[in-house]
């Protein structure tokens, strides 16, 4: 059976999913989000909860407010391992909101839908409709009849997050990743928890590097009112990673701060940290957020870039609905125009996630406590610009001293590689006949930065 036929088809109905839906149903297009949760769950997500200002701004979206807003952020503080070193991050770059993530996404699909676009809930994306080597739609199940159905569109849209429902199932020749490699992925555990006493600094999101207690991730406490906080942890997916719930339970639950807490809900999840995949786009689809690697590496948040992404990917579809050609050609300016707003800064913190991951507390802490990277250059380098190191001729006989000349080696190798791959990403092929040159010399980076 084929239902309705639409323009266009958003699979997921996040956050970047409803900003495309908005944007798409804005220019008079009829557009169709499709979620597998039923529409009052939609929102509800384990994630850290934090958007940076700047995110707002850049798309001219009213930032949270109300019971949406649960804590301004003023900056971030990372301790190092031995928790003698604090680097404060503090700056335009940094301020932000701590959300209540459910009502925010509640507002999202409220605008999308108020704007004109039509929501199926409760509905399951089993795979992509392929006519003629373009995806022309999507087949779906209802997840309280088990009805199964088609429906037709002209471009579909993957906003399905980490599992990427339609990017994995995608025929080969299309060209678009399949496969995400478990190393660039991190399984994190969460909770939300009550404490008895009122959190210190509430302004400031804490995370703590620890790669013995946390391999390939941290820690993080961010506190969402005056004694509520989002606790969790993340572990890189390498072969052997420890399981994240033990971890919390063994390692965060026994801070002080959580002494007589009470758990208000919790959960894990999967997020990708890496470079953006590329290409973003095939005949008839774009991918957005977390099933287009847009996320910030370093941290892990995805909420801010999915929703960037999500709105110039639907003007992208305008221009192209509006040609009467949806195209690779066509839609493949996408790519580029993300990897010139935040995937080259991405792509740049995605070499300097190999490094962290690489390093050993020791030198981690060294590297700290000899402020080899200021707090002000560290702000600077989150927000895209060159990564510069703080090294003086005392600095390089000091740690030779201490045998960590191959930490500064290493830092020089990092800001070397970063500086490369960003300018590599801001000079995104501007046809697909470029891609195989581009791609290449983006393996030879990433292959140099995980063996440093």
């Amino acid at each position: 059976m084929s239902l309705k036929k639409f323009d266009v088809i958003v699979v997921g109905a996040g956050t970047g999913g409803c900003l495309t839906a908005k944007t798409v149903a804005k220019a008079g297009l009829k557009v169709c989000m499709i979620d597998q949760k039923p529409e009052p769950k939609i929102g509800d997500k384990v994630c850290g909860d934090a958007i940076g200002k700047h995110h707002f701004d850049n798309i001219n979206l009213a930032p949270p407010s109300g019971k949406e807003l649960e804590q301004k952020i003023d900056g971030i503080k990372v301790y190092s391992p031995d928790m003698e070193t604090v680097v404060t991050v503090q700056g335009e770059g940094v301020h932000g909101y701590l959300v209540n993530r459910q009502l925010f996404g509640q507002r999202l699909l409220k605008e999308a839908k108020d704007t004109g676009a039509t929501l199926m809930d409760s509905t399951m994306v089993t795979d992509s409709i392929i006519k003629d080597g373009f995806v022309a739609g999507v087949s779906v199940k209802d997840t309280k009849t088990g009805e199964i159905n088609e429906i037709p569109a002209q471009v579909v849209v993957d906003a399905s997050g980490h599992s990427a429902v339609l990017r994995k199932k995608l025929p080969p020749e299309f060209g678009i990743e399949a496969e995400i490699a478990d190393e660039d992925v991190e399984i994190c555990y969460r909770e939300i928890r009550e404490v008895k006493e009122q959190v210190s600094e509430p302004g400031y999101c804490k995370i703590y590097l620890d790669l013995q207690r946390f391999p390939g991730g941290y820690c993080w406490i961010f506190p969402k009112k005056s004694n509520i906080v989002n606790a969790g942890l993340g572990v890189a997916m390498t072969k052997g990673f420890p399981n994240p719930k033990q971890l919390y339970h063994e390692h965060v639950l026994s801070m002080a701060l959580f002494k007589h807490s009470q758990l208000l809900t919790g959960g894990g999840g999967l997020v990708p940290t890496r470079r953006p995949i590329s290409p973003m786009v095939a005949n008839g689809i774009i991918i957005i957020g977390d099933a287009a690697c847009q996320v910030n590496p370093i941290h892990g948040g995805g909420i801010g870039s999915s929703m960037m992404g999500g709105v110039k990917a639907a003007e992208v579809i305008v221009g192209a609905l509006e040609k009467g050609d949806v195209g690779k050609e066509v839609l493949w300016p996408y790519t580029g125009m993300f990897m010139e707003l935040y995937g080259a800064k991405q792509a740049g913190l995605d070499v300097f996630r190999m490094l962290l991951q690489r390093l050993t507390n020791e030198e981690m802490n060294y590297g700290m406590q000899h402020h080899l990277i200021t707090d002000d250059d560290l702000l600077k380098a989150s927000m895209g610009e060159d990564l510069k190191l703080n090294i003086t001729e005392k600095t390089g006989r000091l740690f030779k001293g201490l045998g960590c000349l191959s930490l500064l080696r290493k830092l020089n190798t990092t800001a070397k590689l970063m500086r490369e791959t960003k300018e590599l990403h801001r000079n995104y092929p501007s046809s697909p006949e470029g891609l195989a040159e581009w791609e290449e010399k983006t393996s030879q980076i990433v292959e140099k930065a995980k063996n440093m």
